[in-house]
């Protein structure tokens, strides 16, 4: 399966670099581009292993994901359960190491695409899309991460 990865080093430790990742709502929508829309199902009110979440692309694509690992503040993991017709697979794990004043974060996504004939040509576009999607992400993560009004409610969360 491709893999797609992006890090960054962030100026927080590693409690709160891993709590703004975690923010939802309009927080959310203030440091990541990828999402439109996003929330829980099945009643849940905060992430947590087993947790499935609904997430809309910016684009109009829908995901359902479960987390399938949950770890504050070191590392969180998902898989996709159901979505876009072209990902036969999805999962996605995002790491939090400290390193030096801060944290290095490290996002890793791996796929499969679909129907299997097609998979050859489109992973390698899915590779240079997906990839492209990651680094503007965790580029919007990091500049989350120097905004005031993210940092106060990922405090708020730790």
């Amino acid at each position: 399966m491709p893999t797609v990865q992006a890090s960054v080093h962030v100026p927080l430790p590693p409690e709160l670099a891993f709590a703004v990742s975690q923010t939802t709502g309009e927080v959310r929508r203030r440091w990541d581009p990828f999402i439109r829309g996003q929330h829980f199902l099945d009643g849940a009110a905060r992430p947590a292993k087993g947790v499935r979440t609904f997430t809309r692309h910016r684009m109009g694509f829908a995901m359902v994901s479960r987390y399938v690992s949950y770890a504050p503040p070191t590392n969180v993991g998902m898989t996709m359960e159901s979505g876009s017709w072209f990902f036969a697979k999805l999962g996605g794990g995002w790491r939090f190491t400290p390193e030096g004043a801060g944290t290095l974060a490290v996002w890793k996504y791996n796929f499969a695409c679909r129907p299997a004939w097609l998979a050859p040509i489109a992973e390698r576009v899915g590779t240079w899309v997906l990839g492209r999607e990651i680094r503007a992400r965790i580029a919007g993560f990091s500049r989350g991460c120097a905004d005031p009004v993210v940092v106060a409610a990922a405090r708020e969360s730790v």
